[in-house]
């Protein structure tokens, strides 16, 4: 008989009921996969954009959520090198990891060892999160000393992530907050902040290097108008940015979208800005798995600062309420 573990599984589109706890079989790795011991796994906007729908990312039903973890390996494929068992990992595999259960098949190029230090939540809340503000800030931007740059939803998961990535570059950051968000921001290290909720960012804010947006929409167009003469706006809404190349161009400024890929490099870059002390993941709450329904609520509630995260039976760490 197989060995079995658990997962959170969905077999429609719908609300975060659809999210049921089952039992299924334990997958294998492939030669150049590993199979990772799941510790965490984080929770993403995308997870319930997905469950319910209204994501323009297509799933083969069931489908089982989760995009990032941490964890432990306990198997390697025939043509793995970089790992072995025992060793603690942390990523956001591809395709669709399937982070929601005990154990996930993941290609050992899409993997990284977990800092020195960082718990498993932490690393998990890390992932995703990272690797979309560091490709967004390091690599499309080039966020170089001495910039300007401003970065919305700056206390949510990739913003707060993000703003200790430009600082960590030498830029000068603004961030869009609530005000009850100003000081857990400040102590980021954020340089200036507007609450978008009685001030209007769009004239607030001038003179602008780099803007990254992760709301889009309305937002896109009028960031344009925060940018001095060839800036940049990078939008982490690729599906509706609100702008085109050609509402930047004919102002004079630049327009680019970030879709965040697997990358161990950019996940070592990560894992050292960590271990310097440069960067840090907020945690909002940790979950045990089976209560995933109640996390993706909390996740589309929009309140959350920084990442929620759930671990699989058996694995919850005594000192996660107070990672972060």
């Amino acid at each position: 008989m197989p060995a079995l573990m658990t997962a959170i599984r969905q077999r429609r589109h719908g609300g975060a009921e659809v999210l049921e706890v089952a039992e299924i079989g334990r997958p294998s790795p492939g030669p150049e996969e590993v199979l990772v011991r799941v510790r965490a796994a984080s929770v993403n906007p995308a997870d319930w954009k997905i469950r319910s729908g209204t994501a323009a990312l297509p799933v083969t039903m069931p489908f089982i959520p989760g995009f990032d973890l941490s964890g432990t390996v306990v198997a390697v494929g025939d043509r793995v090198t970089r790992f072995r068992p025992g060793d603690e990992v942390f990523g956001m595999p591809t395709p669709f990891a399937g982070a929601y259960a005990q154990y996930v098949r993941a290609p050992a190029a899409d993997l990284a060892r977990k800092p020195e230090g960082m718990s498993h939540v932490q690393a998990a809340a890390l992932a995703s999160v990272g690797l979309t503000a560091w490709q967004a800030l390091a690599g499309i931007a080039r966020v170089s000393t001495g910039q300007r740059v401003l970065v919305h939803a700056a206390a949510g998961g990739v913003g707060h992530v993000a703003v200790q990535i430009a600082k960590a570059r030498g830029a000068h950051v603004i961030g869009t907050a609530r005000t009850a968000n100003h000081a857990f921001l400040a102590e980021l290290g954020v340089d200036e902040l507007v609450d978008y909720a009685t001030d209007d960012f769009a004239t607030a804010v001038k003179d602008v290097d780099v803007v990254l947006d992760t709301i889009g929409g309305a937002y896109g167009p009028r960031s344009l108008d925060t940018l001095t003469r060839g800036g940049l706006l990078v939008s982490a809404v690729w599906d509706r940015p609100g702008v085109t190349q050609a509402d930047a161009l004919h102002r004079g400024v630049r327009f680019e979208t970030v879709r965040v890929h697997p990358s161990a490099d950019d996940l070592v870059a990560l894992a050292n800005l960590v271990e310097q002390g440069l960067l840090r993941v907020r945690i909002a709450g940790v979950l045990p798995l089976h209560e995933a329904a109640a996390a993706h609520r909390l996740s589309e509630s929009g309140r959350v600062r920084g990442k929620l995260v759930l671990t699989p039976p058996n694995e919850r760490s005594a000192s996660a309420g107070s990672a972060g």
